[in-house]
């Protein structure tokens, strides 16, 4: 028998993951993760560790399975709450949950898992795990999961062929409905449980409070930009090569104050994300204004009118060479090198068509249709069919 360690969260999905592994044959212990303490933060009790601890211990006491918590509280603030907020300090946003589970489940909790003598790991994920042989070696493939409305591959977008080779993913090729429908024969407390929201094990949290207890607030302007500005005039590209093309559509407008007009003010421009709508507080224009652009030297938003405005409209990105990561390391670029692929900048955003070239400095990923809301510090994802083949972190 072979020995797998699940993390319990507390929730339907991993719930129904153990189960199925039970029955399987694989001989499963529960483990319950606690990575946050700081209750004042989060959304009125919206972070009910105690009471999600408490569901996988019924879980895993229906199933007949050993269970015991660990706490990576210290980890998870090293690893993925102090990234976050250097990365918020420098203005972009990061994806805490594909962090999370690169250093925190599929590391720092696998490790203790494997020293618990387990053979795999395993989570609640909606994706599959496959093999294949490339030169007469075996390679893992991760691929999205059956229930399109609920793919989860993306979070898992930064995992190497190492972690991949110890995890499973039991409840991949099932949808939400058939879960929820395994979880209520089984009698699982976890059966109509809500779905977890907000960051990876924090809950649902107001991040600029969140973001307080390190980044200062400090009043700054917004500024509103015409959508027909000069600076969405396209540069020409004339007597260039193919790179500095690349690198002028990925280019960061440089916007000034004196090119728009004062329409607000705000507590932070660290606080704030290109596209976003809410949380702007500005009354009295004619149409929602988005954020196009934000610079935290100089502690200035710049918005738009509506989601069509081309400031939130760019037709490149680019990755720099150390943050690119194959998970398909034997389909890796060569420098010079290009291939088309179907590429997301976000979860849930539709694949699009896009084309990869790999330099000398990193990668440039040029998209068939300019794309909304490119945002700095996130993860784009390529796939080959429904197979996540790398990501890199957007520079």
């Amino acid at each position: 028998m072979k020995r797998v360690v699940v993390g319990l969260s507390g929730g339907v999905d991993s719930s129904v993951a153990a189960y199925l592994l039970q029955q399987q044959g694989y001989e499963v212990i529960g483990l319950f993760m606690k990575n946050w303490h700081d209750d004042t933060v989060t959304i009125s009790n919206d972070c009910p560790w105690l009471e999600d601890s408490n569901d996988a211990l019924l879980v895993a006491e229906k199933l007949g399975i050993p269970f015991q918590t660990v706490d990576l509280s210290e980890e998870y603030k090293e690893k993925i709450v102090d990234y976050m907020f250097n990365e918020y300090e420098r203005g972009r946003t990061p994806n805490p949950d594909v962090l999370c589970n690169r250093e925190i489940k599929f590391d720092v909790f696998m490790k203790i898992a494997l020293s618990l003598g387990a053979d795999f790991v395993a989570t609640g994920h909606y994706c599959r795990k496959t093999e294949t042989q490339v030169n007469g070696e075996t390679v893992y493939q991760l691929k999205a999961g059956a229930d399109n409305n609920k793919d989860q591959s993306y979070f898992l977008c930064q995992l190497s062929q190492e972690q991949l080779a110890k995890s499973l993913f039991p409840i991949g090729e099932l949808t939400k409905p058939e879960v929820r429908e395994i979880a209520a024969e089984m009698e699982l407390v976890t059966a109509d449980k809500k779905d977890s929201q907000g960051l990876c094990f924090i809950g649902k949290v107001r991040l600029p409070e969140f973001l307080q207890q390190k980044l200062q607030p400090k009043e700054g302007v917004i500024i509103q930009i015409d959508k027909n500005d000069p600076i969405y005039v396209a540069p020409s590209t004339e007597g260039l090569i193919e790179e500095e093309v690349l690198a002028l559509a990925a280019r960061k407008l440089p916007y000034t104050p004196i090119m728009g007009k004062v329409v607000g003010k705000h507590q932070g421009a660290h606080y704030f994300t290109v596209g976003q709508r809410k949380g702007l507080n500005v009354g009295g224009t004619t149409d929602p204004l988005f954020i196009i652009g934000t610079n935290v030297e100089t502690n200035t938003i710049y918005t738009g009118l509506t989601s069509e405005h081309p400031g939130l409209f760019r037709s490149a990105l680019f990755i720099e060479k150390s943050e690119v990561h194959w998970i398909r390391q034997d389909m890796k670029l060569a420098i010079g090198e290009s291939q088309t692929y179907s590429v997301r900048t976000r979860y849930r955003q539709p694949l699009q068509k896009a084309t990869l070239h790999q330099f000398e400095s990193g990668m440039y990923i040029s998209f068939e249709e300019p794309q909304s809301a490119i945002t700095e510090g996130q993860f784009a994802a390529w796939y080959l069919d429904d197979e996540l083949v790398g990501s890199g972190v957007i520079s």
